[in-house]
Formats: C-alpha cells, structure tokens, sequence
C-alpha cells in the first residue's frame, strides 16, 4: 500500500529531524507508543512527545526504514537501522530491529517492538524503535 510506505517513511524523516509536530501530525488521537528506554507505553500525542524529549535529552537515536511489509488487519512490519549514539558523539548501538504499526485511517494508531532471535538484549534505546 503507497500511501502506508509514505506514512511510514514521512514519520521516520520527521523524526530524525526532531520535529516532533510533523511525527505527531500522522498519529491518532490516542495513538500508543512502547517507551522502550523506561518501560511502559505513552498513551497519547502529549505523553509521545513528553517521552521523546526526555529522550533526546539523554541520548542522539536516529532510525532509517530498510525494509516495510504490509500485514492484513492493518499491520505494517518495518525493519529498521537503529543507531543510537551519545550526546557527545559516542556509537551506544547500532541494530536492526522491527517496528510493527497499527494503521487506521491512514494514521498511525500503535507502535511495538518485534522481538528478533539476533536482538533479545535490550539496548539503551532508540528513535523510532526503543522509544
């Protein structure tokens, strides 16, 4: 579906460029997003940017798409490149690992984290990924 892999690409871009507004813009009211590098979920656009900043403050994730699958039920699988680095510069991880999002009326209504048999250890945490 052309519309998802925009959606999905439009999400990662503006997240790596730190505009939390263009991200929050292509998500539901009461979208729920996994808080990797905490635990827990945020619920909602408010705790999502609430959540980002607190992590951005902490360390520098950024999150490129290679590859996205469209399940049925509204399901898209991204398979992503997580590179995690420190405020100072410093490579904390770097992992692929997958996203799974639940799209309803082409927005983003759920994000989790697909767990990988290459990466079960939990890393600091991530952009678009451990959020």
């Amino acid at each position: 579906m052309a519309n998802t892999q925009t959606l999905i690409a439009q999400a990662y871009s503006a997240f790596n460029q730190r505009n939390v507004d263009g991200v929050l813009a292509l998500m539901s009211e009461n979208v729920s997003w996994p808080k990797a590098s905490e635990g827990g979920r945020a619920a909602g656009k408010e705790e999502i940017r609430a959540y980002w900043t607190r992590q951005w403050q902490e360390f520098d994730p950024h999150v490129e798409p290679i590859e996205v699958i469209d399940r049925e039920g509204g399901k898209t699988e991204v398979k992503v490149r997580q590179l995690v680095k420190s405020l100072a510069g410093d490579v904390l991880s770097d992992s692929e690992v997958w996203h799974v999002y639940t799209i309803a009326n082409g927005l983003i209504e759920r994000m989790d984290l697909k767990e990988s048999e290459a990466n079960s250890a939990q890393t600091p945490s991530a952009a678009f990924s451990k959020h």
